[in-house]
């Protein structure tokens, strides 16, 4: 794998694992009471996105299992949409959508 897609990897990791370490423990109430909370994972779902987007098409097609488009638009409505951000919807995407993404970054490490 070429430098760069290592590198994007370990961003969208360190962003990763950031996120379900702030969540860990928490209710989703939580994210409407701190906001300190909701903009850390807004900001965490940016880098992740834009590591995605930066990430060559050749390291994409390597590893198919890592949902790079779902990333790229996500940041795409994290920051156009900056004023219309469903909280549920960060929630879910944090919860249920990223321990998914830890799971096929593992498998990509094993391949690489």
């Amino acid at each position: 794998m070429p430098p760069e897609g290592t590198a994007r990897l370990a961003h969208i990791r360190d962003a990763t694992e950031q996120a379900l370490t702030f969540v860990a423990g928490r209710p989703r109430p939580d994210l409407d009471s701190d906001p300190m909370l909701s903009l850390a994972l807004t900001k965490l779902g940016e880098i992740i996105g834009e590591a995605a987007k930066q990430v060559s098409p050749e390291t994409r097609a390597r590893f198919p299992d890592i949902p790079w488009s779902d990333a790229a638009r996500t940041r795409d409505r994290l920051i156009h949409h900056y004023f219309d951000i469903d909280l549920d919807v960060l929630w879910q995407t944090v919860t249920v959508d990223l321990p998914l993404l830890l799971t096929a970054l593992d498998s990509a490490e094993s391949q690489s």
